[in-house]
Protein backbone atom coordinates (compact mmCIF):
# COMPACT_ATOMS: atom_id res chain seq x y z
CA UNK A 1 0.00 0.00 0.00
CA UNK A 2 1.43 3.73 -0.81
CA UNK A 3 0.78 6.13 2.05
CA UNK A 4 2.64 9.20 -0.26
CA UNK A 5 5.74 8.97 2.13
CA UNK A 6 7.93 7.17 -0.70
CA UNK A 7 10.46 8.59 -2.45
CA UNK A 8 9.01 9.86 -5.63
CA UNK A 9 11.38 7.24 -7.55
CA UNK A 10 10.20 4.74 -5.73
CA UNK A 11 9.40 1.45 -8.11
CA UNK A 12 8.01 -2.25 -7.34
CA UNK A 13 10.62 -4.42 -7.28
CA UNK A 14 8.59 -7.16 -9.43
CA UNK A 15 10.78 -7.51 -12.25
CA UNK A 16 14.03 -8.05 -9.93
CA UNK A 17 12.13 -10.99 -8.32
CA UNK A 18 11.10 -12.09 -11.85
CA UNK A 19 14.34 -12.09 -12.72
CA UNK A 20 15.44 -14.05 -9.25
CA UNK A 21 12.38 -16.52 -9.57
CA UNK A 22 13.55 -17.33 -13.77
CA UNK A 23 17.16 -17.63 -12.15
CA UNK A 24 16.15 -19.84 -9.03
CA UNK A 25 13.59 -21.72 -11.06
CA UNK A 26 16.74 -23.13 -13.47
CA UNK A 27 19.68 -23.52 -10.59
CA UNK A 28 17.01 -25.33 -8.57
CA UNK A 29 16.40 -27.70 -11.77
CA UNK A 30 19.74 -28.43 -12.93
CA UNK A 31 20.54 -29.08 -9.01
CA UNK A 32 17.40 -31.43 -9.10
CA UNK A 33 18.54 -33.41 -11.88
CA UNK A 34 21.92 -33.37 -11.10
CA UNK A 35 21.60 -34.61 -7.32
CA UNK A 36 18.90 -37.30 -9.24
CA UNK A 37 21.42 -38.67 -10.71
CA UNK A 38 24.39 -38.54 -8.95
CA UNK A 39 21.54 -40.61 -6.80
CA UNK A 40 21.30 -38.10 -3.55
CA UNK A 41 17.07 -38.33 -2.76
CA UNK A 42 17.35 -35.94 0.07
CA UNK A 43 19.98 -33.27 -1.95
CA UNK A 44 16.91 -33.84 -5.14
CA UNK A 45 13.77 -33.59 -2.98
CA UNK A 46 15.55 -30.05 -1.46
CA UNK A 47 16.36 -28.58 -4.70
CA UNK A 48 12.95 -30.24 -5.73
CA UNK A 49 11.09 -28.27 -3.20
CA UNK A 50 13.13 -24.97 -4.07
CA UNK A 51 11.92 -25.55 -7.47
CA UNK A 52 8.16 -25.20 -6.67
CA UNK A 53 8.37 -22.50 -4.87
CA UNK A 54 10.31 -20.57 -7.40
CA UNK A 55 7.77 -21.64 -10.00
CA UNK A 56 4.75 -20.32 -7.07
CA UNK A 57 6.44 -17.01 -6.88
CA UNK A 58 7.35 -16.67 -10.65
CA UNK A 59 3.49 -17.16 -11.41
CA UNK A 60 2.43 -14.84 -8.94
CA UNK A 61 4.57 -12.26 -10.06
CA UNK A 62 3.59 -12.54 -13.63
CA UNK A 63 0.04 -12.37 -12.36
CA UNK A 64 0.93 -9.01 -10.60
CA UNK A 65 2.41 -7.82 -13.59
CA UNK A 66 -0.18 -8.32 -15.89
CA UNK A 67 -2.67 -6.82 -12.72
CA UNK A 68 -0.98 -3.51 -14.05
CA UNK A 69 -0.28 -0.22 -12.16
CA UNK A 70 -2.01 -1.07 -8.95
CA UNK A 71 0.63 -3.49 -9.01
CA UNK A 72 3.23 -1.84 -10.75
CA UNK A 73 2.47 1.95 -9.72
CA UNK A 74 4.47 4.74 -11.47
CA UNK A 75 4.85 8.26 -11.25
CA UNK A 76 1.23 9.25 -12.46
CA UNK A 77 -0.71 6.67 -9.87
CA UNK A 78 -1.36 9.05 -7.06
CA UNK A 79 -0.69 7.72 -3.66
CA UNK A 80 -3.24 5.25 -2.06
CA UNK A 81 -4.94 6.54 0.83
CA UNK A 82 -3.44 4.41 4.05
CA UNK A 83 -6.02 1.66 5.86
CA UNK A 84 -6.82 2.75 9.06
CA UNK A 85 -8.44 -0.39 9.93
CA UNK A 86 -12.11 -0.19 11.59
CA UNK A 87 -11.12 3.25 13.13
CA UNK A 88 -13.34 6.21 11.83
CA UNK A 89 -12.15 10.06 12.00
Amino acid sequence: MRTGSEPVTARSPLRLRLVLSLWGLLWAAFGTTVFALLERPGWAAACGVLFAVAAVDLVMVVRHLRQGPHWQPGRDVPPYEPDHGDRRR
